[in-house]
């Protein structure tokens, strides 16, 4: 599979099939240079940021955010005592299908910042890391999540930041809602319902 399709898997996943909410992604951004592609996105969810940091770093039940996810959870610490989480996701953009794996150290400070790392000799990037920042805004919460990744695969030249640009902007609303809806269960206020991608 393309490098747009993994982007778009890993990225619709981490914002996939609408439904109702107050959940909506502002602005996403997607820039490629020399093989590493950068991504960046602002989002308002209705919901606390200690509920939706609570699902965000809930690795061992992580396929709720999306069906794209098909393996996941934690690995052993590091030997420093940092969290290894491990993903493998699938699925299609256009007709070209892949799976990739990630493992990662996971950095975090209580509620507001998630940051992970990928770990290259076990995972399909030569360089990965991902950021999400919570603010609260109004009722609910501002989040912005950055990832910089460099796929140790080949991608055609004819796929490139459009593809992903317009593949996240279709389906990343699914994922948004979803961490919507769970840390709306999770803070123990009323939801709607919602389907799996």
């Amino acid at each position: 599979m393309t490098l747009i399709a993994r982007l778009s898997v890993l990225a619709a996943a981490a914002l996939g099939a609408e439904t109702i909410s107050a959940a909506s992604i502002l602005t996403i951004q997607v820039d490629h240079d020399d093989g590493v592609y950068n991504l960046v996105s602002n989002t308002f969810i209705d919901a606390p940021r200690e509920a939706i940091f609570e699902v965000l770093t809930d690795y061992e039940r992580f396929g709720r955010i999306s069906s794209t996810y098909k393996e996941y959870g934690f690995l052993e610490p590091d030997e420093d005592g940092i969290p290894i989480i491990f993903t493998r996701m699938e699925g299609c953009v256009l007709f070209f299908c892949v799976s990739m794996r990630r493992v990662e150290r996971m950095v975090v400070t209580e509620p507001s910042f998630i940051r992970t790392d990928t770990l290259p000799e076990q995972s399909d990037f030569r360089a990965s890391s991902s950021e999400w920042t919570l603010e609260p805004e109004d009722s609910g919460t501002s989040m912005t999540y950055r990832l910089m990744m460099e796929p140790d695969f080949w991608v055609p030249p004819l796929i490139g930041p459009w593809v992903l640009k317009q593949r996240l902007t279709r389906g990343g609303t699914g994922a948004i809602n979803r961490i919507e809806r769970l840390a709306r269960e999770a803070a123990s206020l009323p939801v709607e319902p919602y389907e799996i991608d």
